[in-house]
């Protein structure tokens, strides 16, 4: 948890953080200034995607049921606080103030915070308005931030969500705070460009402080991790990439290594090897490691499949991989696209190796079961990191899941691989458990890798792991029992997949 000082006030940044544990961490918090434990707080956070439902509200509010909502990988939780129905997305800043109201005058501490927002949004240039009667600010006739608050003992908690540049289309699945002709705008939407969110929480902190009657000091920072020598690669070949990302380009795909940002793109790239990722470039999930799109999905490309075996054909592939982003809004997960695209690859490049790695389609058997009957060469699923650390950085996903997806994929008789990210926050026994459960799935590849954040909304480097360290663990899980292991601070799940392969089958 990083947090800033101001004379009286501690300001906190959760990042992104699941909407159930946030209330948690509120509650606890109300507790400790309510006994006099400590000073005023505000919480600044994002969630990922989640409907609530205040006091006011009602199912009748969802414009959607909430099974549809869960399907798109939507939360919904009833909460304590006044108001309706409202939305929290990435992309939207969350502030909690957890505030002692000495005054015990609530209609003024709505009305700064109110000011605080709007004061935020004429710093940007434009001109906030408020409404008689409900809580919130509006620029024109659409709401940009909307404000629930409740209190205890006169000790504040929820607050306001002041849209940044969240995806407006995921409010047309409620009636947001009960208006059904309400509309709903985001900064991004009226200034035409996405506004720096770690920009906008300083200039929140600023504008509380000031309404508050804090003094002003410093607000939220966080520094910049300062990569190692090892990490640092010579810059690669930009004519190579870029014949590379035309091809892909005219035949309208993409490669996880162009998506997810892979240190290694260059260097695969040169050696004509890709991963072709699948299913679109928008997830709908929101795991804080990950750089991919998040959001509401592109529509399935029937014509998708075949262009992947046209290309790997073209191309001259030996070895194959695919992999998709996660897709809960459709009914089997995307495992009919995979199935298709590993028919076409065997009917026009049938002496390619091809390796498939999948989402954990939920859980779905029967998703599974289809793709483990496909010809496949590897089926991959990456456990990406321990248990504990599950709920911040993967917290639409789940662990036991995960392992139930390998182990059932090993049952089928695959050869199956799985991979792992370093640097998280992890303990040497946590890594130690998570190589004893990947093994008794029947897991025998594993993938080692130093996990690096994508930006700073992402979750934080806790630590850079040295060369020397992976292949410490590289031993440890070859002495286990792994067949095939790659350890090393830039490898990645597919990175040289081919010479894995071919190493540990020869």
């Amino acid at each position: 948890m990083k947090g800033s000082r101001l004379e009286g006030l501690e300001v906190l940044d959760w990042s992104l953080l699941e909407y159930g544990e946030a209330l948690l961490r509120q509650k606890a918090l109300v507790e400790e200034r309510i006994a006099g434990s400590s000073s005023d707080r505000v919480v600044l956070v994002e969630h990922p995607p989640v409907v609530t439902i205040g006091r006011s509200g009602t199912f009748e509010d969802l414009r959607i049921p909430a099974e549809a909502l869960r399907q798109r990988g939507v939360a919904l939780h009833y909460v304590d606080r006044g108001g309706m129905v409202t939305f929290h997305g990435p992309g939207q800043m969350v502030a909690y103030p957890i505030v002692k109201l000495n005054n015990r005058d609530l209609h003024l501490y709505l009305q700064t915070l109110q000011d605080t927002v709007a004061a935020v949004l004429r710093t940007y240039g434009l001109s906030p308005a408020f409404r008689e009667g409900k809580p919130g600010v509006w620029l024109g006739s659409a709401k940009v931030a909307s404000i629930g608050i409740a209190m205890r003992k006169w000790v504040t908690y929820h607050g306001v969500a002041l849209n940044v540049n969240t995806d407006l289309k995921c409010f047309n699945w409620i009636v947001p705070c009960g208006d059904s002709d309400a509309k709903t705008t985001s900064m991004e939407h009226e200034l035409g460009f996405s506004p720096d969110l770690a920009e906008v929480k300083k200039h929140f902190i600023e504008a509380f402080g000031t309404g508050f009657g804090y003094t002003k000091g410093p607000s939220v920072q966080q520094e910049p991790s300062k990569h190692p020598v090892w990490l640092i690669r010579n810059a690669p070949c930009t004519a190579t990439i870029n014949r590379m990302e035309e091809r892909l380009s005219q035949w309208r795909l993409a490669t996880v290594c162009q998506i997810a940002h892979c240190p290694n793109l260059g260097e695969c790239f040169a050696r004509g090897t890709a991963t072709f990722m699948i299913l679109g470039t928008r997830c709908t999930r929101w795991c804080r490691f990950c750089a991919v799109d998040k959001g509401v999905p592109q529509q399935v490309d029937p014509e998708e499949p075949e262009r992947v075996a046209q290309v790997a054909q073209t191309l001259g592939l030996r070895y194959v991989v695919v992999t998709s982003v996660t897709r809960d809004d459709l009914s089997d997960g995307g495992a009919d696209q995979f199935i298709r695209t590993i028919h076409h690859l065997r009917r026009l490049c049938p002496d390619s190796r091809v390796e498939v790695l999948v989402p954990d389609f939920k859980g779905s058997l029967a998703a599974l079961q289809r793709v483990c009957e496909a010809r496949l060469d590897i089926f991959n699923h990456n456990i990406e990191t321990v248990a504990r650390l599950y709920p911040r950085v993967r917290p639409q996903a789940h662990y036991r899941r995960s392992l139930g997806v390998l182990e059932y994929a090993a049952r089928q008789g695959l050869r199956v691989k799985s991979g792992l990210m370093l640097g998280l926050g992890e303990t040497e026994r946590e890594v130690m458990e998570t190589f004893a459960d990947l093994k008794r799935t029947g897991c025998h590849y594993l993938t080692i890798g130093q996990y690096l954040s994508a930006s700073k909304d992402h979750v934080p480097v806790a630590r850079f792991v040295s060369p020397e360290e992976f292949e410490r663990w590289a031993e440890t899980a070859r002495s286990m029992g792994f067949k095939g292991v790659a350890a090393g601070p830039l490898v990645r799940s597919s990175y040289r997949a081919d010479e894995m392969f071919e190493t540990f089958n020869a």
